[in-house]
């Protein structure tokens, strides 16, 4: 679920008129509920599905967890969202598509920030064995804790340690 604390900081959404435009590019048609799912996933990156579904009710009313669930295959296979799934996580959604980026997640909270490729262009793309691959996106995961997690308290065990 989203951690308000986390998303705290303003983020910059495109508009409605913009939505509409990435839609129709997309040659996909504008309806409501891909107007409020691209509104949530772009409002709220790396949300997992139950926070997007979240997000849709609280801004635009009761929805369908399979119409969300549509709307995004719709969104991803447009390209217009990517879908992501770091290890022992439900599947997730950002708006940030078109570049081949990374992901660093706390293991503690859970919270995903993108990291861009350490070099060049996309020099993950470069494997230094493709075994007759043609590749075309590369996922890295970086694992650690976050700032907050870092500078929060330690938390007491059940045996009282």
């Amino acid at each position: 679920m989203i951690d308000s604390r986390k998303w705290a900081r303003l983020r910059t959404v495109p508009t409605d008129t913009d939505f509409e435009r990435m839609l129709r590019e997309a040659d996909l048609r504008v309806t409501r509920p891909r107007l409020a799912v691209l509104t949530a996933v772009h409002r709220y990156p790396h949300a997992d599905t139950d926070s997007i579904i979240g997000a849709v009710r609280a801004d635009f009313g009761e929805v369908s967890h399979q119409a969300v669930y549509d709307v995004l295959r719709a969104l991803s296979t447009a390209g217009l969202v990517r879908r992501i799934e770091p290890a022992g996580s439900a599947a997730r959604y950002e708006a940030r598509v078109g570049d081949n980026h990374h992901h660093v997640v706390c293991r503690s909270c859970g919270i995903i920030a993108d990291v861009d490729c350490a070099v060049g262009d996309t020099p993950c793309l470069t494997a230094s064995d493709d075994r007759g691959f043609t590749i075309d996106e590369a996922e890295v995961v970086y694992w650690g804790l976050c700032p907050e997690c870092v500078a929060a308290p330690p938390r007491a065990t059940a045996a009282g340690g």
